[in-house]
């Protein structure tokens, strides 16, 4: 079989300690250039931007979009348009509306979009939907707290218009919510911390239910220092329900059930491979469609300002 000749646009953190190290593992595709205006992959042809790759770069089959959600949309539609498949790092855009308009053309063209979202790939989240497809769920509770100063270090754009603060890692925990519960849900009413020099939030309280009033109750935070969290727990008429390191371990009842390490990126390329095969797109707004709607739900409140 061919590799996919894939080539990364936006070489940060992510792209570097997640999608480098995946492709690197996958016996199907091959990284032959980087985009970034700044950073540099010391391994394969870098461009400073995508056009310039396009015109002037190796034959590539695909694009992984790692930059910030506020430019994906053009990019995407750049990269369709020549010709490529598209895989988007979550979120998949700064907004919904602008994801159609991208599938139209991907499925018109016989090209992949693929929406990704990893942390559905996490080890405990298809045990736990299967779990729960068997019991009566009583209450949800989502804590999400990490230190945005440890993950996103200086990036200012994640508290830039459309770089949704602290709902970055926290559509990771609505990604698994909307994967494991058996009903769609809805936001219901929400609080939206901004530091007073920002324009995304810090902090965010949020609470959600789905056709049968299940209550979902929601804390996500991006000033947590020491231990991080990132849980979701549920209460079922068999028990707590636990997910815990953002889906890598999961408990049943006190009795540990899951708890294992598993390599997300790996699994979003050989989903990536297996879609591209066929020209098929995958695309889910769920997560941030919720996202959407605690904007434009949420009651906004002023918080301490914040600097890196």
């Amino acid at each position: 079989m061919t590799k996919l000749r894939l080539a990364i646009v936006g070489f940060g953190k992510i792209a570097t300690t997640r999608h480098v190290p995946a492709i690197a593992a996958s016996p199907d595709v091959e990284l032959v250039a980087v985009v970034d205006p700044k950073a540099k992959s010391p391994d394969v042809p870098n461009f400073a931007s995508l056009d310039a790759l396009l015109l002037d770069g190796p034959d590539i089959d695909a694009v992984t979009l790692c930059t910030p959600p506020q430019v994906r949309s053009a990019q995407a539609r750049l990269a369709l348009a020549a010709g490529k498949h598209v895989m988007l790092e979550k979120p998949p855009g700064a907004t919904v509306s602008e994801i159609a308009p991208l599938v139209a053309v991907a499925q018109a063209a016989k090209k992949t979009l693929f929406a990704t979202w990893h942390s559905r790939c996490a080890p405990a989240v298809e045990p736990a939907r299967k779990l729960l497809a068997e019991r009566t769920i009583k209450s949800v509770t989502i804590i999400w707290k990490e230190d945005v100063r440890v993950w996103h270090p200086g990036q200012d754009w994640i508290f830039a218009p459309g770089g949704f603060g602290v709902f970055d890692p926290g559509i990771n925990a609505l990604s698994i919510l909307t994967r494991i519960l058996p009903r769609p849900v809805f936001v219901t009413r929400a609080e939206l911390g901004f530091p007073a020099n920002r324009e995304a939030p810090i902090v965010v309280e949020m609470e959600m239910a789905d056709a049968t009033g299940l209550s979902i109750r929601t804390e996500f935070d991006f000033r947590q220092t020491g231990p991080q969290t990132w849980d979701i727990r549920i209460e079922t008429d068999r028990g707590r329900l636990v997910l815990s390191g953002g889906g890598a371990k999961m408990s049943d009842g006190g009795n540990g059930v899951v708890d294992a390490m598993k390599e997300e990126y790996p699994t979003l390329y050989r989903d990536f491979v297996a879609l591209t095969s066929k020209g098929e797109c995958d695309v889910d707004l769920a997560p941030l469609q919720i996202v959407a709607d605690a904007f434009l739900l949420g009651r906004r409140r002023t918080v301490e300002a914040f600097e890196f």
